[in-house]
């Protein structure tokens, strides 16, 4: 993965692959097409505001990027949103 820094605003490219969701046994993969994401302070806190609302969401944890909690879910058109929290 390379990451593209324009002042605030980055860019995270990666190679797409359809078969990674299979290979952590997560139900989002966030590599078998683009998604937005988004950093939060409190991981945690929006986990449970998803889990009040019924929300799935797969937790990566820090699989893909070292240093970030990630997690993975779908809006609902099916883009793939992921809210992540830098540790440490």
């Amino acid at each position: 993965m390379a990451i593209v820094i324009d002042g605030e605003v980055q860019f995270h490219l990666a190679q797409k692959d359809v078969l990674a969701g299979f290979k952590t046994g997560q139900v989002v993969n966030p590599l078998e097409r683009g998604h937005i994401a988004f950093r939060t302070d409190d991981l945690a806190a929006f986990k449970a505001r998803l889990d009040e609302k019924g929300i799935p969401y797969a937790d990566w944890g820090n699989r893909a990027v070292k240093g970030w909690a990630q997690i993975f879910f779908y809006d609902p058109d099916g883009n793939i949103i992921e809210v992540h929290e830098v540790q440490g």
